[in-house]
């Protein structure tokens, strides 16, 4: 199977105190376990890098930091899926039609990074904004870890 993640479970992952860190690790130790296949969308990496270097996390997470999670938690057991330009400009035209405002349209990249790939589930915390941008296929792949 093939599994997606949006950044919402990479940072709860990477962070102990993460309120939702247990269900997020958990996640992606099955995807180990059961040996599926994991992605997440390349600009994700670098949402996820600006996410764990600017929250103020007690203790803070440095730079250095969450550049070793990355390599630690990420890199090795995800791999990185990218949209081509034509494909950046169908998301924003979609979301501009759409009338949706602000940081949707990152939702809507990681959705179409997960279509791209064919993924089976969809792993978010922002199962009802998920929902709200997916197609109708996509709908029943949301879900929370």
């Amino acid at each position: 199977m093939i599994w997606f993640f949006d950044t919402s479970v990479l940072v709860a992952a990477a962070v102990v105190n993460h309120p939702h860190n247990a269900p997020a690790r958990f996640i992606l130790e099955q995807l180990l376990l059961q040996n599926h296949r994991g992605f997440t969308s390349a600009h994700g990496l670098a949402e996820l890098y600006s996410v764990l270097t600017r929250t103020p996390f007690k203790p803070p997470l440095y730079p250095n930091e969450v550049w070793q999670i990355m390599q630690r938690m990420i890199l090795p057991h995800l791999e990185l899926v990218a949209l081509n330009p034509p494909e950046y400009t169908e998301v924003v035209r979609d979301c501009a039609a759409s009338r949706f405002l602000g940081g949707r349209i990152h939702d809507a990249l990681h959705l179409h990074c997960a279509n791209k790939v064919c993924a089976d589930r969809i792993y978010t915390f922002n199962v009802r904004d998920f929902r709200a941008l997916a197609t109708k296929e996509a709908l029943g792949k949301i879900a929370a870890p």
